[in-house]
């Protein structure tokens, strides 16, 4: 089996140059959402059986898992990070403005786990039970999030004519977007996962999102680059539910609930500011470990 991305070259082709791309860094207008502070009331507590802590060997990243949006997935990731899967495999193929990949543990890209593979979740059903606070509307589409995960989804107008009452929806891959790795059979999907670097929009519809980093992103840049990169290679050297971690040694994790106050303002003072050039992709969602 070879599970891995589509080649970067072939990626390349599908989408226009990092300068032209319509997903933007976060870093784009940061004054804009950092206008005002947020209180208390404007955080939440993310469940944590669904924050994965991975340690590596360039620093912790925090991932907040959004079962919501791939439950399969998600689930997954918790079943091999219960089973310390991941601790000491490698990040093996890391392209600069793109992705970091990791998870297998032949550290080649050949290999997963001995569970069988993981349906395709490259859209969800988005109902109205469903978390989703929008932040665009285009009539036809509406953009938002479902807990940090940046999202596109049909217009809700359309749920009515739908046998489930709900309408379909994708994951934006965004900076720091948690996908799942596979290769040509869409079904293919079992342990290898990748971070986004920087926003790949062709990836959407075509690949998993089973999360987004909410600290750490630095980290996940800082990986040594290299398609496999020189050795010694940076590697994961331990992977934990958030939960699972003694009480203890457990950081306190929070971020900006997207339904705040505090949220709906500084989107609609980076709106403003960007105008006509602004994605949801340019939104870094605030965070805080202690």
């Amino acid at each position: 089996m070879r599970t891995i991305l589509l080649a970067a070259a072939a990626l390349a082709a599908l989408v226009p140059a990092a300068s032209a791309a319509p997903h933007r860094s976060a870093a784009a207008a940061p004054e804009a959402i950092a206008a005002a502070q947020p209180g208390p009331a404007d955080w939440r507590t993310p469940d944590p059986n669904d924050v994965l802590v991975i340690d590596t060997s360039k620093g912790r990243i925090f991932v907040e898992m959004v079962p919501e949006v791939a439950p399969q997935t998600v689930q997954r990731m918790r079943e091999l990070a219960h089973a310390n899967f991941f601790d000491g495999l490698k990040f093996f193929r890391v392209v600069e403005k793109f992705m970091d990949q990791t998870g297998d543990p032949q550290n080649t890209g050949s290999g997963g786990s001995d569970k069988p593979n993981v349906p395709g979740e490259f859209t969800f059903r988005r109902g109205a039970d469903t978390p989703f606070i929008m932040v665009a509307d285009q009539t036809v589409d509406e953009i938002g999030f479902v807990k940090t995960v940046p999202v596109m989804t049909q217009s809700m107008m359309l749920a009515p004519m739908t046998k489930d009452q709900k309408v379909t929806g994708w994951a934006l891959f965004c900076p720091g977007i948690a996908g799942f790795a596979r290769d040509d059979n869409p079904d293919s999907g079992n342990s290898q996962f990748f971070l986004m670097r920087a926003g790949y929009p062709s990836l959407e519809k075509r690949y998993t999102a089973w999360g987004r980093v909410i600290a750490g992103q630095d980290v996940v840049t800082a990986i040594k680059v290299g398609e496999p990169p020189t050795e010694p290679m940076d590697r994961m050297e331990r992977v934990r539910l958030l939960a699972d971690l003694p009480e203890a040694q457990r950081p306190k994790v929070r971020v900006i609930d997207p339904k705040s106050p505090w949220f709906r303002g500084a989107i609609d003072r980076m709106r403003r500011a960007r105008g006509a050039d602004f994605s949801a992709c340019d939104v870094e969602i605030p965070s805080e470990v202690r």
